[in-house]
């Protein structure tokens, strides 16, 4: 396990190329928090960062993005679509664009839906190698056999070719998963990451012993799912108190 006080733009040029197997990371997307003003956050920053995420990440690898907008002058950003898509310029697939469902927001507008998501976006550097998908979605028709035509592309009916067979009682995750936000967060960050939320992609993107990174450490919640789950763990973060604070929570789960 290795932790850095330091700016990731330093340290990231420093990890050797195709040697991360999964990065989880929320980055300071559109400046919605100042968080102690320790660091600058443009679109040329988030540029450089992309590119040496993609150098470091082993090929099969994956990077979950999660990320949101906020709305100046009445619209989006759209920053998160820009970041997307830079992703997929620089040669990582857009494996899947996951939804992070929240409970409720207490703050409603006059001329909007409430906003409760946030966005997980998931790249691949080629096909992932390890996708141990999270199967406890209880199947509504669990134990009956599959029926029904598929529809294929000239509009004609065909019968699929696992018909007849058995589903089974549970199935996949859909790509919108419910978790609350932390609701007692007393660490001092003003964003923390649910451990769940983050120990969930690190079961389905990883196996044990692999590296996993967050350039964005926080308050070290990946660090914790890391090792909870028997993962190694690089974590940087620039600010001083979140750093003592990241070191603090996930040393006091080794001694």
């Amino acid at each position: 396990m290795q932790l850095f006080n330091d700016d990731c733009l330093k340290v990231l040029p420093t990890i050797p190329e195709n040697s991360v197997d999964l990065i989880i990371t929320s980055p300071p997307y559109d400046n919605m928090r100042d968080y102690n003003n320790s660091s600058i956050w443009t679109f040329d920053i988030f540029k450089n960062i992309a590119n040496q995420l993609q150098r470091v990440l082993k090929d099969g690898g994956v990077i979950v993005w999660i990320v949101n907008d906020t709305t100046i002058k009445g619209s989006e950003t759209g920053t998160s679509f820009k970041q997307a898509l830079y992703f997929k310029e620089i040669g990582l697939n857009l494996h899947d664009t996951m939804i992070w469902q929240k409970e409720s927001n207490p703050f409603t507008h006059k001329n909007r839906y409430i906003n409760v998501f946030e966005y997980m976006f998931v790249f691949s550097k080629e096909k992932p190698k390890t996708t141990n998908l999270i199967k406890d979605r209880k199947n509504k028709y669990g134990g009956t056999k599959k029926h029904g035509n598929q529809r294929e592309k000239d509009g004609t009916l065909k019968l699929p070719s696992r018909m007849g067979k058995q589903i089974k009682e549970y199935g996949s995750r859909f790509n919108v998963w419910q978790i609350n936000s932390e609701k007692q967060n007393k660490t001092g960050h003003p964003a923390v990451f649910p451990i769940n939320l983050v120990q969930d992609h690190i079961k389905t993107w990883s196996n044990e012993n692999d590296i996993v990174l967050d350039c964005f450490m926080g308050s070290g919640t990946t660090g914790l799912a890391c090792k909870n789950l028997n993962r190694d763990f690089i974590g940087i973060e620039i600010d001083n108190q979140y750093f003592d604070i990241a070191k603090q929570r996930i040393e006091s789960t080794l001694f």
